[in-house]
């Protein structure tokens, strides 16, 4: 295990250069959420795992049970830690139901379902500029494409693109794609150690070409809804861009402002 940090005093709050008050401070609260991300992201717990009791982290990190609750609440909030009552605080996965499409916003006009998975490709082959860019890796990098559809009632839906930095993705093939029966984000977790922790989305309105017509099977220029997304792990690094085309004739894209 990584050795403890020194422990912090239990002030209210701590200016960012060190020296209590002041008009620029970071709250203690908000020190301990950074050290706690910084565990996740080196892999202390892994996805699905407890972490310690808030007891215990108050006394590795020298601070008051209520500071780390504080803490611990916040990183539940953004959906990095789950509270299970009675059995303690678990590092979020996208295996677990409450989470696995909380980045899947397409909802049927009427009722609700799951929508099934149809692999259409998954290949190495080196990044071009564009990608590379939003990746922040470099052109001609490997990286790894997968195509696919998702269906509802047996009709196709959502034709997704996806590209992932070669080097967190080895050995991703359409073998381990196929057998895995959960949503990829939990694969990726599970076997890579790459969890998705939140995204940024581009939508607008596109017109189906003659690839995306032919896959979701719709008229050439039907209306599509073009969902663009980058989706980052700890320490803000993006890890997948998705591009999706989705057919809006029985479904709807939802959304929560908060």
């Amino acid at each position: 295990m990584p050795a403890s940090p020194p422990a912090i005093a239990d002030d209210s709050s701590v200016r960012s250069d060190g020296a209590v008050g002041g008009p620029s401070f970071s709250p203690l609260y908000r020190q301990i959420k950074g050290l706690l991300i910084t565990r996740l992201q080196a892999g202390e717990w892994r996805a699905g795992e407890a972490i310690p009791s808030e007891q215990e982290l108050a006394a590795r990190f020298g601070v008051s049970q209520g500071t780390v609750r504080k803490a611990v609440d916040e990183l539940a909030a953004d959906n990095l830690l789950v509270r299970r009552q009675g059995k303690g605080t678990f590092v979020a996965t996208h295996a677990e139901e409450k989470i696995q499409y909380r980045f899947l916003r397409l909802t049927p006009d009427k009722g609700a379902e799951a929508l099934g998975r149809q692999l259409l490709d998954c290949k190495r082959q080196r990044a071009p500029a564009w990608i590379a860019k939003l990746l922040q890796m470099r052109a001609g990098d490997p990286m790894v494409e997968v195509r696919r559809l998702l269906h509802s009632g047996g009709q196709p839906v959502v034709l997704d693109e996806i590209w992932l930095p070669g080097d967190l993705f080895k050995g991703l093939t359409a073998e381990k794609l196929n057998q895995h029966r959960g949503p990829f984000y939990g694969l990726f977790e599970a076997e890579f150690g790459v969890h998705m922790i939140r995204a940024e989305e581009k939508i607008r309105a596109v017109a189906a070409d003659a690839d995306s017509a032919g896959h979701l099977q719709v008229p050439l220029g039907t209306p599509l809804l073009s969902v663009e997304r980058l989706s980052f792990t700890y320490g803000d690094k993006p890890v997948e861009l998705r591009r999706g085309l989705y057919n809006t004739s029985n479904h709807f894209y939802r959304n929560e402002l908060n």
